[in-house]
């Protein structure tokens, strides 16, 4: 499984979450085998002018992205998201990615849904 999470630095496991997926400077990326971490990365948010959410949803799914976690989401994102196949995962709580990474791999952090996202953003 590959986890990305929107991060305000590129520091790994210890990256602070960033609050907007799509304006974030920067993505972790952490592979997952069998609830282990196998591999952790980190790319620059190319960002999504001129193209909307429509191309933030696609730099994740270049980034060959299973999972989503992010402390918000507007509605049309969040659709494109699920269109991709990937699931976006709502944690509010943590307030670095090993924080985020834990609670996924503990079920203490649920998927989100459409009456949860933001508005029509």
């Amino acid at each position: 499984m590959r986890v990305v999470i929107p991060t305000s630095t590129p520091d790994g496991l210890l990256a602070k979450r960033g609050a907007h997926f799509g304006k974030a400077p920067f993505y972790v990326i952490v592979d997952i085998e069998n609830n282990e971490i196998k591999d952790i990365n980190f790319v620059q948010n190319p960002g999504h002018s001129g193209g909307a959410c429509g191309n933030a949803v696609m730099n994740i799914k270049n980034l060959g992205a299973d999972v989503l976690v992010v402390s918000g989401i507007g509605q049309r994102p969040l659709l494109g998201f699920q269109e991709a196949g990937i699931k976006v995962f709502f944690d509010d709580k943590s307030q670095i990615v090993k924080e985020s990474i834990d609670r996924l791999l503990n079920n203490e952090i649920k998927e989100i849904s459409l009456e949860n996202a933001c508005g029509r953003h």
